[in-house]
């Protein structure tokens, strides 16, 4: 079984993504899991600046950064 740790996100955030990615993620936290495991998935791997700041820009549209 793998340790787990709590994290404090805002109510109205949570209620966002639930109505837009209900449909794929049966939680926040798969949704959370899913995109924290694909932005570290291979660390050895460069993304070039334009491709950053487009995965930044999308995750701070969505309330996470």
């Amino acid at each position: 079984m793998t340790e787990t740790r709590d994290v404090q996100l805002p109510a109205d955030l949570c209620a966002e993504a639930e109505k837009k990615f209900g449909r794929t993620f049966a939680s926040v936290e798969e949704l959370l899991t899913f995109v924290l495991r694909e932005l570290l998935h291979d660390e050895g791997a460069q993304f070039d600046q334009a491709e950053q700041r487009l995965v930044e820009d999308r995750l701070r549209e969505l309330g996470y950064l």
